[in-house]
């Protein structure tokens, strides 16, 4: 969907990076959080996911990550310090003055999702889409893998899953320096941390997708947790309708 009005607003994250933030709809504030080499854009307004959302009565605030889409992409190391994505994010939340909000994110932005609560960021309602219990407690998990993409693009045979997250890359004209010192910002968060969250929390993924780990896993760690299964992998589940639609659904119950 590309009719809808969205703008763009810039805030200060950590160490005073520009961040852009897009803003669409108007009603209960909803921030989503885009996964690892994508942007807002790709994860939550190209295949319609955002204009559903709009239509339910909800404002999304999707920020693109540090070093993502239309945020700055510094090439030093030192402006990719642990945690960084979260600091970027509670300032978003501090600056833009949200107090009643809903929160969530895929992949990447799930596992900053579960940051900002462990530090105190207070939605009412959380969705953890595209990640199990292992991509939060053991963020490196893959790190070595992307390493491995990130520092031998253009040589991978046609069709490998390396070739397929390098066109991936490309399609959101990713910057690969800024994306290997992302890897240097994840942060594991313990099972008891994860424990301690009381919000209602929908974990959403592909039926194929244990990339991040087991999603059912997650779910039996929240206390207030409740799976919904999509059809599709970690790249291609983050297209299909019924991600909108399993978001509208638990954020209009």
């Amino acid at each position: 969907m590309t009719d809808l009005q969205i703008e763009r607003h810039d805030i200060k994250g950590l160490g005073g990076l520009p961040i852009a933030v897009h803003v669409v709809g108007q009603g209960r504030d909803l921030v989503l959080i885009h996964g690892y080499f994508s942007n807002a854009w790709t994860n939550w307004i190209r295949y319609g996911h955002a204009a559903k959302l709009v239509e339910a009565g909800f404002r999304l605030i999707m920020p693109d990550l540090r070093g993502h889409g239309e945020s700055g992409k510094p090439h030093d190391a030192a402006d990719y310090p642990a945690d960084a994505l979260t600091d970027d994010n509670l300032a978003l939340v501090e600056q833009m003055g949200l107090t009643d909000y809903d929160l969530g994110g895929y992949s990447l932005g799930a596992r900053t999702t579960v940051r900002m609560l462990a530090r105190g960021a207070t939605p009412r309602r959380v969705i953890l889409a595209g990640m199990g219990l292992r991509g939060l407690t053991k963020t490196l998990d893959k790190g070595g893998y992307y390493k491995k993409v990130l520092t031998n693009l253009g040589t991978f045979e046609r069709g490998t899953s390396e070739w397929m997250t390098e066109a991936f890359l490309k399609t959101t004209k990713g910057d690969p320096v800024a994306m290997l010192h992302i890897l240097n910002t994840f942060v594991d968060t313990d099972e008891a941390t994860i424990a301690g969250f009381q919000q209602p929390t929908e974990v959403i993924c592909g039926a194929d997708d244990q990339d991040n780990g087991i999603a059912q896993e997650l779910v039996d760690a929240l206390p207030n947790g409740r799976y919904v299964e999509i059809p599709g992998n970690h790249m291609n589940a983050v297209t299909r309708k019924e991600l909108g639609q399993a978001m509208v659904d638990f954020l209009t119950a």
